[in-house]
């Protein structure tokens, strides 16, 4: 992640016009969006301070903390001239000072997915038998499933459980997403606010690195810099058996693992797509009956 601050601070202050920001427009310029000038002018702090921040040398003076990293109020300020949205700020926090968030979740980085979960949430995955319910760790690897969840979206018997993997490099993954374009755009920003959260896992460096070198596509979303939160939405599918399915999705964080994720999702009591999901499961418990 070397360099990623100054690569986020670039991108957010060029897609910001100056009258946007009381400040004139007039004259030639020769990038799009305000001038780091104009930015360290806004946020308070001088030019020289901000052009280290872009240009990764890190701060020094007043505004840096005690740790060593940008203080809280120069985030704020920064933020807030850029018109960062709240998953963007929390995003701005984590590269300003990937030290402090590899002492928080080294634990967690350093698991071994392997080890998949724990028998009680498998349970309540078992549970959920309505709702196709899965989980996945900071790197969106699926780690466990329920019965329903295998039979739309294949888990079983997939040789790659990496959901970045299977979106980007399985051809198939243009049937099953009508709406491709959104779906890969929401994964890579949800990818990128994650990595910002693990800046010393070596497995997520990897996995941007190899999807970097074989889709253009992940090279582009990844250069756009766009951070944004995956925890709730409609996805639709288009399943082989099922047909198009419309499907609310909730997330919530597994007791105890802050970097495991419970993905569920809930249809409309009634609607179409509950119904299309009960025949799934039976015609999915026919098969391997």
């Amino acid at each position: 992640m070397d360099g990623e601050l100054g690569d986020f601070l670039r991108s957010r202050r060029a897609r910001i016009r100056p009258e946007e920001v009381g400040l004139p427009s007039y004259g030639r310029r020769r990038v799009p969006g305000l001038r780091r000038e104009e930015v360290a002018q806004l946020a308070g702090v001088s030019v020289d301070y901000y052009v280290r921040l872009e240009q990764g040398r890190g701060p020094a003076g007043p505004a840096r903390t005690k740790a060593g990293g940008v203080s809280d109020a120069v985030l704020d300020a920064l933020a807030r001239v850029l018109r960062l949205d709240a998953a963007e700020h929390e995003y701005l926090r984590a590269v300003a000072r990937p030290h402090r968030r590899d002492g928080a979740r080294a634990a967690g980085a350093s698991r071994d997915t392997a080890s998949r979960v724990r028998p009680g949430v498998q349970l309540l995955l078992d549970g959920m038998d309505r709702n196709p319910a899965y989980v996945v760790d900071h790197r969106m690897e699926v780690l466990a499933w329920n019965a329903l969840a295998d039979a739309l979206l294949g888990f079983g018997g997939a040789d790659d459980l990496s959901l970045p993997r299977r979106l980007f490099l399985d051809p198939a993954s243009r049937d099953l997403y009508p709406d491709r374009d959104e779906v890969t755009a929401q994964m890579v920003a949800h990818l990128r606010l994650q990595a910002g959260h693990h800046p010393g896992d070596r497995a997520t460096a990897e996995l941007v690195a190899e999807l970097s070198e074989a889709s253009a596509e992940f090279r582009r979303l990844w250069a756009d810099h766009l951070v944004k939160p995956c925890d709730h939405g409609v996805k639709l599918l288009r399943h082989p058996v099922a047909g198009l399915l419309s499907l609310p999705y909730e997330t919530l964080t597994v007791p105890g693992d802050p970097d495991r994720t419970i993905v569920a999702y809930v249809p409309e009591p009634g609607s179409d797509a509950q119904e299309r999901l009960a025949l799934l499961g039976s015609w999915a418990t026919t098969r391997t009956g």
